[in-house]
């Protein structure tokens, strides 16, 4: 029975060992399988972060690129547009295209000052009758001739010469403002003439210049022997630079010439009603002073 028990308490021994030796691999195995798991997983994870990071780093430095870039081309655009206008200008050529821009420098002259002129020529009509009407009324034809007087524009001048002329009857007061007034028409019209010649001198310089400009596209084509956009191309270029100036100047001249023209027309017509006016105005005051 002892021997028994004995061989009982071996075997049982030797099935726990043998238990214990399986469940401590097994153990073994998860804990590495874990790890292994786990290593992976941090090994993906500082993968995505180091992509994140670089993608990131590629997209700041686009964005400091670019904004690198906008801040560079913005004065260059501003700076580059004076230097493209100085460098065509040269290369049109000196001769023709000095003098287009003489043509331009004195046109806008004229221009300038006959704007001034006219301003200063515009006179609020409707308010000058009334003065002269009150002033007739009140004080007589010398009244009158003081608020003329006093009053500046080719219409207050008109109106004095022909109250100069009243005392010598209406007919001659209408003389007087027609002869006075085709006076006041010509200085109006001072100057204009100047700018029409320049605004048809200017294309006609810078189509001077295309035709010399070919010619000389012509006779490098002879000397080279050869028909090649090289050769050719200066030429051509001349011919297009000193035309598109040209055109440029009379467009600019002829856009203040039809202005110019347009407010000598209005303040003639203002001149012909307001002496219209004032005639009616003198026999009025005749036959009430009869």
């Amino acid at each position: 029975m002892k021997k028994v028990f004995t061989l009982l308490t071996v075997a049982g021994m030797l099935t726990f060992g043998t238990f214990n030796s399986v469940y401590a691999q097994d153990v073994e195995a998860a804990t590495e399988e874990t790890m292994k798991v786990d290593s992976a997983a941090e090994a993906q994870a500082a993968a995505l972060e180091a992509e994140a990071a670089k993608k990131a780093q590629e997209e700041k430095m686009a964005t400091d690129a670019a904004a690198a870039e906008a801040a560079a081309v913005a004065p260059v655009e501003d700076e580059s547009f004076t230097q493209v206008i100085k460098q065509k200008f040269i290369e049109g050529g000196p001769g023709f295209m000095g003098i287009v821009l003489v043509c331009l420098i004195l046109g806008l002259a004229i221009v300038i000052e006959r704007i001034i002129y006219l301003n200063m020529a515009t006179t609020n009509t409707d308010r000058l009758l009334t003065n002269i009407e009150s002033a007739l009324n009140n004080g007589g034809v010398d009244a009158a001739k003081e608020v003329c007087r006093d009053t500046k524009g080719p219409v207050a001048s008109i109106f004095y010469q022909g109250l100069e002329r009243s005392h010598e009857g209406v007919d001659m007061v209408e003389k007087s403002i027609v002869s006075y007034g085709g006076v006041q028409m010509g200085l109006l019209e001072k100057g204009i003439s100047w700018i029409s010649l320049f605004i048809a001198l200017a294309p006609m310089l810078g189509f001077m210049g295309t035709v010399i400009g070919m010619i000389g596209a012509f006779d490098a084509i002879a000397e080279a022997g050869d028909i090649s956009p090289q050769v050719v191309a200066v030429g051509i270029k001349v011919a297009l630079l000193t035309t598109v100036f040209g055109l440029i100047v009379a467009i600019i001249l002829q856009i203040f010439f039809n202005y110019i023209v347009a407010k000598v027309d209005s303040i003639v017509n203002d001149m012909e009603n307001a002496s219209i006016s004032l005639i009616d105005m003198l026999i009025k005051n005749e036959i009430t002073n009869k």
